[in-house]
């Protein structure tokens, strides 16, 4: 059951942090891909800077968009190079 959370947890974030950087779109694979890359992330930007939401699955959707949106943001930077 932990584990079909934490898809849809990605894939929410993925789709979530889509909307926010006005792209394109990546699928639903890639969503659920960008989503849980950016929830690792976004953990360890949280856990860096001593920042806690507190449990649950609202908490872990925010945590792992901003990681998604940061990962989206460091692409196209890198792109962009």
């Amino acid at each position: 059951m932990e584990f079909i959370l934490f898809i849809l947890v990605g894939l929410t974030a993925g789709w979530l942090s889509g909307k926010l950087m006005k792209s394109s779109g990546f699928g639903i694979i890639g969503n659920i891909i960008i989503g849980i890359l950016g929830s690792v992330l976004g953990g360890c930007l949280f856990h860096f800077f001593g920042v806690s939401l507190g449990g649950g699955v609202i908490g872990s959707i925010i945590v792992a968009t901003i990681g998604a949106v940061a990962l989206i943001f460091t692409s196209r930077i890198i792109n962009r190079a």
